[in-house]
């Protein structure tokens, strides 16, 4: 196989949706720059093709069956670091980004995306910059300002008291489960009842099972 010319950005799809990757297929045609290298239908085929073509970039899907595009990217850049993945979906949820981007993509970008600003994202990526959609960049920001999850503190002495408590075990049964005094007893649950901004042990015991914070 004749080696495409090194001004060419060679461009793997992954997507399961034949039309998706038509109409990916038929966008790369209007950039001189940009090739098609090869399709992909989920994440376990799009690997095994990367190893034989080795594209440059690959728009991945991040909402396939069977694997994942989170998988799939993690997978690839372990792989072959000098392949980069940018993430091509529907889905704007902050888990879904924060999980994407740790696995190795350069950039998040939804499919309602312009063709432009795809080819501006795809030329970013192989020149190694990251590129983020606004919707994907205010996901970000909003995750980063959220307040931390309640319980985060507590010391796992603290987390086996809290967990008695849960059972419906007063401060003497705690302690003659634990084997320690009722006076520390007393002393975690002051702790637990701070440090989780409640102000009696039924606010501690409702917070802690809203928020699943002990097992």
């Amino acid at each position: 196989m004749t080696e495409a010319p090194s001004q060419f950005i060679r461009v793997m799809l992954v997507d399961d949706h034949a039309m998706v990757r038509r109409g990916l297929a038929t966008f790369l045609k209007v950039f001189d720059d940009l090739q098609l290298a090869g399709e992909a239908e989920n994440g376990a085929d799009a690997i095994r093709l990367c190893a034989k073509i080795r594209p440059d970039v690959v728009l991945m899907d991040m909402v396939m069956p069977g694997m994942d595009g989170v998988s799939a990217t993690r997978a690839i850049r372990q792989q072959f670091p000098q392949v980069q993945v940018l993430a091509l979906t529907s889905f704007k949820e902050g888990n879904l980004i924060k999980d994407a981007l740790e696995a190795g993509a350069i950039g998040y970008l939804l499919k309602d995306v312009s063709a432009d600003d795809l080819a501006r994202a795809i030329r970013a990526a192989h020149a190694g910059q990251a590129t983020l959609s606004p919707e994907a960049a205010q996901s970000i920001v909003q995750a980063a300002n959220q307040p931390p999850a309640p319980g985060l503190d507590l010391t796992e002495r603290e987390r086996e008291v809290l967990r008695l408590m849960i059972e419906g075990l007063n401060n003497t049964q705690i302690a003659g489960s634990l084997s320690v005094s009722p006076s520390t007893i007393k002393s975690h649950v002051s702790n637990i009842l701070s440090k989780l901004g409640v102000a009696s042990r039924t606010e501690a015991v409702t917070l802690a099972l809203r928020n699943r914070i002990v097992n």
